[in-house]
């Protein structure tokens, strides 16, 4: 039987000690989670705050197709490249959530020859982060639920009103059943289980635990987040948080592993980090703080991703992770695919293996979009090709031509067939433009705190989204305006919408302008540090497809994990 260091492509993996000495980092600085997988402890951490920090790579991407992008597959090259150049870097990514990997998507830990590993327990349960994370996020919930049985006083002194409450619960599982319940319902007995009263779930990665575990700067800043979690009103009309029910340090305790960053590997051999999840459709969409701030204190380069397409997930990188965290970007890096611009231009999937010109070029006005939308971030921009097997040379020079005409720095990569080495040009790049300069001097924000709420959604739409403007429901006006004078309009917006298009409306293609944006709602997350406005019909409870990964997912002979990838 194999063993389980014997993985894809021939690599076998090295002891995780043998990974952090890579880093400087010595046995006594981990946790070890097994062989291959290693937490970093708190001390650790401690000792690496007055560390100076290496630079900040973000690779991000077209709005994702069918076709695929590679995104994670490029953040995983690129930091392979700069290792094999001679300069030390990182790689830091989020934990994949069980919902896709079931779901549509599949595995999200890159591919071909450029993958972190062990793919398949990074894939299932890893650490269980997740798993404390729901586990957190529920245990609020039932707090909630016992105190309107006990009509329990709050801090306020108060009882809870179970009309206000709107704390729903979660699970790291596409379930579309799940998106309105009713709770409370009498026993078999005749006996009620607590007020009556309809809610649901959301899937783990919209939980604003999680969005707050990846934006804290360590424990007592996560217990303190978890402490201003809006939950609903009192009797009187008074806000109530997580903490005047007395839930923050339990919630706390459950997260104490949860919130030391994960250490692995690439098959390249590169150290990689992979902490925290948060969807950038309906949350910020980025890796931990905690885990960003480890790599750069240990690397010369960080290399990390933000979720979907660069209107979605850099935008957020930018204006929520930064801001909170006082980081910058030195580079970011524009992913892209013959395919999947061919797929933005209009041609149907079933057709991308064929040649058109013209298709080509109107997709290449949604790269164009993406690359002028980063530069309003003071933030330079490469392109990185990830090439496919079945791209005609003929269209990937067209795509370099353009870049060429638009003064972007690109480079055809084939990281997926040829690991580091295929990316090699790109990681000289990116470094020579990291290197140039001071990230901090020359990266902004979209829009400064004090501007309203509305403003900034509508701020974010105009640039981003090149829309005509918002269309705001009345309620969610209303909301604004009460989240304003409740002193959150400092606060940035964390926009969650279709990732596939740049309207709300996911079947609208290519770099389309003067379309109206329509917030439908919004919710105050004080613990995460912003306020979400949902756009369209987003859920944040995804649906599983007609036919999901699950179905061809299962075990050989050996019991060895089969069709996840």
């Amino acid at each position: 039987m194999p063993t389980d260091i014997e993985i894809a492509h021939g690599y076998t993996l090295r002891p995780i000690e043998a990974i952090a000495a890579l880093l400087g980092l010595e046995a006594n600085d981990l946790e070890p989670q097994g062989r291959h997988i290693a937490k970093l402890t708190a001390e650790t951490l401690r000792g690496l705050r007055s560390r100076p920090h290496g630079k900040l790579i973000l690779v991000t991407a077209v709005n994702p197709t069918p076709a695929g992008e590679g995104k994670t597959t490029t953040t995983v090259g690129l930091g392979d490249a700069l290792n094999r150049i001679g300069r030390r870097a990182s790689i830091v990514l989020r934990e994949p959530s069980l919902g896709p990997v079931f779901g549509r998507k599949g595995g999200a830990t890159g591919g071909g020859h450029a993958q972190v590993a062990p793919m398949e327990r990074i894939n299932l349960h890893f650490t269980g982060d997740f798993h404390a994370i729901t586990s957190a996020h529920n245990l609020l919930a039932a707090l909630i639920d016992n105190a309107l049985h006990y009509r329990l006083p709050t801090a306020t002194g108060e009882a809870l009103d179970a009309r206000s409450i709107s704390w729903r619960r979660v699970l790291d599982m596409n379930d579309r059943a799940l998106r309105q319940v009713a709770l409370g319902l009498s026993g078999s007995g005749g006996a009620g289980n607590g007020p009556v009263r309809e809610t649901g779930f959301d899937i783990t990665v919209a939980s604003e635990v999680m969005a707050a575990l990846c934006l804290a700067n360590d424990l007592p800043d996560l217990q303190s987040r978890l402490a201003r979690i809006r939950i609903g009103k009192d009797l009187a009309g008074t806000p109530v948080c997580a903490g005047d029910i007395g839930a923050a340090g339990a919630m706390a305790a459950l997260l104490t592993e949860a919130a030391l960053p994960n250490l692995v590997q690439s098959l390249g051999g590169s150290p990689a980090f992979i902490h925290g999840g948060p969807f950038a459709n309906i949350a910020h969409g980025c890796n931990s703080v905690i885990a960003t701030r480890a790599a750069l204190a240990l690397s010369e380069f960080a290399v990390t991703e933000a979720g979907f397409g660069a209107d979605l997930g850099a935008e957020k990188f930018a204006n929520i992770k930064c801001r909170s965290a006082g980081l910058a970007p030195a580079v970011a890096v524009v992913v892209a695919t013959v395919r999947a611009l061919k797929y933005h231009g209009g041609m149907a999937l079933a057709d991308l293996g064929k040649p058109d010109p013209a298709a080509l070029a109107r997709g290449l006005e949604v790269l164009a979009r993406h690359a002028e939308n980063l530069a309003k971030f003071g933030v330079p921009v490469v392109v990185a090709i990830n090439a496919f097997a079945t791209d005609a040379a003929a269209e990937q020079q067209q795509v370099l031509d353009h870049c060429a005409k638009l003064g972007l720095p690109a480079h055809l990569c084939t990281h997926w067939a040829d690991g580091g080495a295929g990316a090699e040009a790109l990681a000289h790049t990116v470094a020579a433009i990291a290197d140039a300069a001071d990230p901090h001097a020359g990266f902004r924000l979209l829009y400064p705190d004090a501007m309203p709420l509305a403003d900034k959604i509508g701020t974010v739409a105009r640039e981003i989204y090149r829309a005509e403007g918002i269309s705001l429901a009345p309620a969610a006006a209303r909301d604004l305006a009460r989240f304003t004078e409740q002193g959150f309009g400092h606060l940035p917006v964390c926009i969650a919408k279709t990732p596939y298009s740049f309207t709300a409306d996911e079947h609208v293609r290519g770099a389309v302008t003067g379309h109206m944006l329509p917030i439908t709602s919004v919710r105050l997350a004080a613990g995460a540090g912003f306020v979400v406005a949902l756009a369209g019909s987003i859920n944040t409870m995804p649906g599983l497809p007609r036919s999901p990964a699950a179905h061809h997912i299962g075990l050989d002979e050996y019991g060895r994990i089969t069709g996840l990838s």
